[in-house]
């Protein structure tokens, strides 16, 4: 599987120098990260939103090793705040963080990364939307769910992200979703363990659709993370069969993936909102997208090829 060696190297300083001096990778990485600025990105929120899409704004970035960097990724999320906010279009995006950008990996990085992330959380509450707090390797989920615990205190509709190929994610699914929770549920994009994690595809999607179920059936609010057309169709079935109305979930999709299938779900009723990051710190996220779906790996190296 190419999927583990990916992320590998997602991890390397050398792989990271060599793919970003590679002339065609900024061609390649704008398919999945449109801009590097707030200025940047203004343009496709509001392309988005004009054709009925909601966006979810993620600024990359998580090799933090310094409390400044993380105050640092605290002032940018506060920066888009503002502009969406001048946009009038704040209650049609929504922010996903990763609390690693918040100095969750420093000394005394629970409660640092508790009060980062806590003025993003409120400044987006007043504006009239939320954040969802990206689920990231499993040694880092028991702080997370205990930040999205104390966050929920004020903030109830503050969210989070559950990754279907985690052991542990049945057992998580059902607290969330006996307590309300918002709740997207992806397949899972870190390379873990055996001990922790399934490894093989089919054993993963059984999963998913396990979860899945899980939710629907709960109190919560929940978001399909997801580019598969079985996963969507089953989710719609499952929706239909609790009697979920269209505005009791939605379906969510990483920019420049699919990108007629947002249109034709929004087209149907749905809610779909897509994933959008941007920022200059891509190089880790570009390469979780690779290891993700072999055709977007397949897209690389095709463009390495014609165009390097």
């Amino acid at each position: 599987m190419l999927g583990p060696v990916i992320l590998a190297a997602s991890r390397s300083d050398r792989m990271r120098r060599l793919i970003s001096a590679a002339p065609v990778t900024k061609q390649v990485v704008d398919r999945f990260i449109p801009g590097e600025t707030v200025d940047e990105i203004v343009p496709i929120i509001q392309d988005l939103t004009s054709r009925g899409l909601e966006l979810t704004m993620d600024v990359v970035g998580e090799d933090i090793t310094r409390p400044e960097q993380a105050e640092a990724a605290r002032d940018a999320y506060l920066a888009l705040i503002d502009r969406l906010k001048e946009l009038e279009l704040g209650t049609r995006a929504e922010m996903s963080v990763k609390l690693s950008m918040f100095g969750q990996a420093l000394d005394g990085g629970h409660e640092l990364a508790l009060a980062n992330v806590r003025p993003v959380v409120e400044a987006a509450a007043a504006i009239g939307t939320t954040v969802t707090l990206d689920a990231e390797d499993h040694t880092t989920l028991d702080s997370m769910f205990a930040i999205h615990e104390e966050l929920r205190k004020d903030f109830p509709q503050t969210g989070c992200v559950i990754q279907a190929y985690l052991f542990r994610t049945e057992a998580d699914a059902r607290r969330l979703a006996e307590n309300g929770s918002r709740v997207r549920l992806v397949k899972g994009a870190y390379k873990e363990p055996a001990e922790v994690a399934y490894q093989q595809k089919h054993e993963i999607d059984k999963a998913y659709v396990r979860v899945l179920g899980i939710l629907m059936e709960g109190a919560g609010y929940p978001m399909i993370g997801s580019h598969d057309p079985r996963l969507i169709a089953i989710a719609q079935e499952l929706a239909h069969r609790v009697g979920r109305k269209l505005d009791e979930y939605e379906f969510q999709m990483l920019y420049g993936i699919r990108s007629d299938e947002h249109l034709r779900l929004a087209a149907e009723g749905h809610r779909m909102r897509v994933y959008t990051a941007y920022g200059t710190d891509w190089y880790g996220y570009f390469m979780r997208r690779l290891a993700e779906k072999p055709a977007n790996l397949r897209f690389f190296v095709r463009s390495m090829i014609t165009k390097g």
